[in-house]
């Protein structure tokens, strides 16, 4: 069965709608034949990036970056995982109080030295997520979800 690794950071409650609206997309019952696996991204592992197909990516933008915690989980995965995961589709939410580009554009130049292939649009939100935000992390969790389906 396809396993679709979700690594996030969610240090608030913004994050942590961001990520049940993601988790409740990924998991939708329509969806049929994945496995879901969520991991803090202290506790995710480049053993658990191996054993995945595809992946789902959350974070805080704090001071303009990735939150430290999935910096971590990239730093220990990335040379393990650099020529083994080319090509998996992946996806990104992120959350910031007043600006998230540089911690996407962090993220795109992991994600593009890794060869994964960004499948949704980013989500990116400032503030309160608006419903619109939560139904676009929802959608995220799907189409990365259903880019696995055998």
């Amino acid at each position: 069965m396809p396993r679709l690794l979700l690594v996030h950071h969610t240090p608030s409650p913004n994050l942590q709608a961001m990520f049940e609206a993601v988790v409740a997309g990924a998991t939708d019952p329509e969806i049929t034949g994945v496995e879901v696996v969520r991991r803090p991204a202290l506790a995710a592992t480049a053993s658990d990036a191996l054993e995945a197909d595809g992946y789902l990516l959350g974070t805080p933008a704090n001071l303009g970056m990735m939150s430290g915690a999935l910096k971590v989980f990239f730093d220990l995965a990335y040379y393990p995982c650099l020529d083994a995961t080319r090509g998996r589709p992946f996806g990104l939410y992120v959350h910031g109080g007043g600006d998230t580009a540089g911690a996407v554009r962090g993220i795109d130049s992991i994600t593009a030295g890794l060869a994964w292939s960004k499948v949704s649009p980013h989500v990116t939100v400032i503030g309160e997520p608006s419903r619109e935000d939560l139904r676009a992390c929802r959608e995220l969790g799907a189409t990365v979800a259903a880019h696995l389906v055998p």
